[in-house]
């Protein structure tokens, strides 16, 4: 097992979701492209089917509003809606926790059990999640009483062209805006279809991202970032077998090798490079290193630490300290752990679990939860 490399490139700092954990219905439509868009397809009525998942495998609002992908939209109370490759899927949880899906189109019933494997990969369905916290909970009776309040926080298996787009957007940036900007590029795709108010795109292919200017995605808000995306898009298309092709390739090498590789792209440094890793290429231990896991680290893996300024070296020792002590899938440990630490979420957890700071705000409100500011 190999982690990361230390690197030289400057660490950013990922950016911190806050949605509520049970969010509102929305109605709010996505930012509008500058290109016109293809008319929606008509919406035929959903016909849910259950999943086979219960909550504690499969947890919606502690998996898509979270940081990990930001292409998938609240269509309703508990219900959650995207596009897994061509498919446009809703999920959402029945009032006993089980996970329920439907497809918005026409389709035979081979395409649905296309669909539907599909789904199942998006969603790292070959990974139990109760297996892996059981060995966690065994070795960290902190992670073992998050773990009874965070059930089903899972890590996605993304298409590793899109999550590496989206994680572009995402450096130094706000969720508003990583959002906005991912609906952008996304509006570039095919558009599938229309859900509560929300449209939503087949991800656009290189050929099409190659289409874009710089220009174009400065007047739509990408700042500098703009000149990252098409960097990268150029380069992807230089690779041998084409850029999808070698990016999919990166999931049969090890850690070091894929943050390496990834890191030769334009914009893409060790945490973003850790990101698309763990959320894209396999790559269960890879632990994306900024301030906030820095903290989480200081505060319970490496105390001797705190106080000292964040380095790439250092980057690399909270690494392995999060494989040390939880082993090939460090990562997805490290994702729950970060999710305890949204203001949201501590709101919920009991007052052992927060700091002494955060302990004295809510002793002035009622002393039962944490506070969420």
């Amino acid at each position: 097992m190999h982690s990361p490399r230390p690197s030289s490139l400057p660490i950013m700092k990922r950016s911190r979701p806050t949605p509520p954990p049970t969010p509102p219905l929305s109605t709010a439509k996505s930012t509008a492209p500058i290109f016109k868009k293809p008319k929606s397809k008509a919406m035929i009525p959903p016909k849910w089917v259950p999943l086979g998942l219960s909550q504690s495998e499969l947890s919606l609002p502690l998996t898509f509003p979270t940081g990990q992908t930001f292409r998938w939209k609240q269509t309703g109370p508990l219900q959650y809606t995207g596009v897994v490759d061509s498919y446009l899927i809703s999920l959402k949880h029945l009032q006993d926790g089980e996970v329920s899906y439907c497809f918005h189109h026409h389709a035979t019933t081979g395409d649905e059990n296309n669909a539907r494997v599909a789904l199942l990969d998006f969603l790292n369905m070959r990974i139990s999640l109760s297996e892996i916290w059981e060995v966690f909970s065994a070795s960290d009776p902190r992670f073992a009483e998050l773990a009874r309040h965070l059930g089903g926080a899972r890590v996605l298996r993304q298409d590793p062209l899109e999550c590496l787009i989206q994680f572009l957007c995402s450096s130094n940036n706000n969720i508003t805006r990583i959002t906005k900007m991912v609906n952008f590029i996304s509006s570039l795709g095919n558009c599938l279809g229309t859900v509560e108010g929300f449209e939503f795109y087949q991800f656009p292919g290189l050929e099409r991202l190659a289409m874009v200017s710089e220009d174009e995605l400065r007047e739509a808000g990408f700042g500098y970032r703009a000149k990252y995306i098409i960097g990268t898009v150029n380069a992807l298309q230089s690779k041998p077998g084409g850029g999808t092709e070698w990016l999919a390739s990166l999931r049969n090498l090890d850690l070091h090798e894929v943050i390496d590789a990834l890191s030769t792209l334009p914009g893409v440094g060790p945490k973003v490079a850790a990101c698309i890793a763990l959320f894209s290429l396999d790559q269960h231990h890879a632990i994306p290193v900024d301030t906030h896991v820095w903290q989480i680290a200081t505060r319970y893996l490496l105390p001797e630490l705190a106080g000292a300024r964040l380095t790439p070296r250092l980057c690399s020792r909270v690494a392995e300290a999060f494989v040390s002590k939880y082993g090939k899938y460090a990562g997805w440990a490290q994702t729950l752990l970060f999710i305890a630490e949204l203001p949201s979420q501590k709101a919920l957890l009991p007052s052992q679990f927060c700091s002494i700071k955060e302990k004295k705000a809510a002793k002035s409100k009622n002393g039962k939860t944490c506070s969420a500011n």
